[in-house]
């Protein structure tokens, strides 16, 4: 349904100058290189007529959007103070300045500030300066959000994941475009499903793709190898913002983050051992030292504030004013082994007990007209676990489902307790990545093992620089049933061949109707979904 939409637009000026401003401070053979220690064989560099002035290296990006501000985050190529300015347009008169933390090689020369005081429902630009500690300052960057109206307000949002996946990386010939088309949607903010990495998926330059074509990526240093030092998980975060797709998205559109499996080794979960699972290239086998460094990493390169999470950590709600609340999943650090993905016990299976009943509170407390948990693995879609699946005995799980259609089983339990108690909250929808194809998944308990629950959707989107492959099969515990799918018959598909896909949802601040579009990577919609209001 057509709606009218009264938001304050980015004009496409700002979304080009943000695109140049990346563009022109990365340069490929100095992209990966740390916080003060120049790349091998460069010198310092040098901007107009002052030398050593500090540079931004990756430009800048923000997240978690409120009412009053959001968070801004940049990174430096030397030790120097983050300036961060706002204002109402974008030739910045009567800025607000704020004076953010030193940047030093301690966090990788990354840094955020938490921008608040700002009024709600408008169009914000802000510009990020560095000054060195002779009082150089670099060139500005510039970026743009929009704070969260606390009024009815349409809202758009889109979301994916799984980036530079099973080799396939930054394309030479138009980079990772998927990330322009997303701006060029102009929404408010962006889920980030997990993957953001793919830490243990080196880059060659050249791959055949299942089509016999050859793909060619763009390569870095970083990206030659699996990641297994902390430096090692900071470069694959470099080495993805080399593209500049990606920096102008950064620049222009608030993003929620999550994280899931690659950005430490393939479904991995906390407690495993790589010992005899023929994982190619890994000398560091204890995943809890690898998950550490990743979960460093991820802090550190990503517009997140670990602190603002409900347990310190990574799952949190994001309100979004009246009309819609984001709650926001950790998947993977509560996570049981993937070989017991069948035990019958009540520790909430990939959530943990104590996020698992945070979910349920967080639901059954909203006000918001719509619900949006974010999960980064599917609730029914069955995902074995092939490099941990016992010799003898069921498969090695991955995701939630098993594939038996009865009673609820190991991680189906949490499920089942969070669709249960929550039956009576209204307007309640899912969405998730991982699965590498596009997907409308209805749930209904006429048609389920488990019945004690309300029907409701999960869409599935993704990926957003990976293989794409065929669709999954359906445990039927909850009913699921696919609704639409968008997935390549082979698995290996690269993405230069298509099957890129992100997911847009709108709601329309007076019919308060909420619109799923499905979408490939050019941002045509390849199927929608309108679903009313309770």
């Amino acid at each position: 349904m057509a709606h009218s939409d009264d938001r304050r637009t980015i004009p496409r000026r700002t979304l080009l100058r943000a695109s140049l401003a990346g563009g022109l401070i990365i340069p490929t053979s100095a992209a990966l290189q740390a916080c003060g220690t120049p790349a091998s064989g460069n010198s310092p560099t040098t901007t107009g007529l002052i030398s050593n002035r500090p540079r931004l290296t990756h430009g800048v990006a923000s997240g978690d959007p409120r009412a009053d501000g959001a968070l801004v985050w940049a990174r430096a190529d030397s030790p120097a103070r983050m300036i961060v300015e706002t204002s109402a347009t974008e030739s910045f008169s009567n800025p607000l300045r704020i004076e953010g933390p030193q940047l030093t090689p301690a966090s990788d020369g990354t840094g955020r500030v938490r921008v608040t005081g700002l009024e709600s429902g408008q169009t914000v630009h802000y510009r990020v300066t560095l000054e060195g500690p002779d009082g150089a300052k670099s060139e500005p960057v510039a970026g743009v959000f929009n704070t969260v109206s606390t009024q009815p307000k349409d809202i758009r949002f889109v979301w994916s994941g799984d980036v530079v996946g099973q080799g396939w990386g930054i394309n030479r010939q138009g980079g990772m475009a998927i990330f322009g088309a997303m701006a060029d949607r102009r929404p408010d903010f962006f889920v980030h499903s997990g993957d953001a990495i793919y830490a243990d998926g080196p880059v060659p330059e050249t791959q055949k793709q299942n089509d016999g074509n050859l793909y060619a990526s763009i390569t870095a240093p970083a990206k030659d190898h699996v990641a297994q030092t902390l430096d090692d998980f900071r470069g694959n975060y470099a080495y993805n913002l080399i593209d500049e797709h990606y920096r102008r998205f950064n620049a222009t559109v608030p993003q929620v983050v999550q994280w899931d499996d690659h950005e430490v080794v393939n479904n991995w979960f906390p407690g495993e051992s790589l010992a005899g699972q023929n994982r190619k290239g890994y000398g560091e086998i204890d995943v809890d030292k690898l998950a550490a460094y990743g979960y460093q990493a991820w802090r550190e390169w990503q517009p997140v504030e670990p602190s603002e999470a409900a347990d310190g950590r990574l799952h949190r709600k994001i309100p979004y004013g009246p009309l819609l609340d984001v709650f926001v999943l950790d998947m993977r650090s509560y996570k049981n082994p993937n070989p017991q993905a069948w035990a019958q016990s009540d520790d909430g299976g990939v959530l943990g007990r104590e996020q698992t009943q945070w979910l349920i509170d967080g639901l059954k407390q909203s006000t918001a007209v719509w619900k949006v948990v974010a999960n980064d693995l599917p609730i029914s879609i069955v995902v074995p676990d092939a490099s941990t699946s016992p010799v003898d005995g069921p498969k090695s799980m991955e995701a939630v489902a098993q594939g038996e259609s009865g009673r609820p089983l190991g991680r189906e339990i949490a499920f089942s307790r969070i669709l249960s108690e929550t039956k009576e909250v209204p307007n309640v929808v899912y969405i998730t990545a991982d699965v590498h194809y596009t997907a409308a998944i209805y749930y209904h308990p006429e048609q389920a093992g488990f019945t004690d629950f309300t029907p409701f959707w999960e869409f599935v989107s993704g990926p957003l620089n990976a293989s794409a492959g065929p669709e999954g099969p359906l445990d039927g515990t909850f009913g699921a049933r696919y609704e639409f799918v968008h997935a390549p018959k082979d698995g290996g598909t690269s993405p230069a061949q298509g099957f890129q896909h992100f997911g847009e949802i709108t709601i329309a601040k007076d019919s308060r109707t909420l619109t799923v579009n499905l979408c490939e990577s050019s941002g045509k919609s390849l199927y929608a979904k309108e679903l009313l209001p309770a």
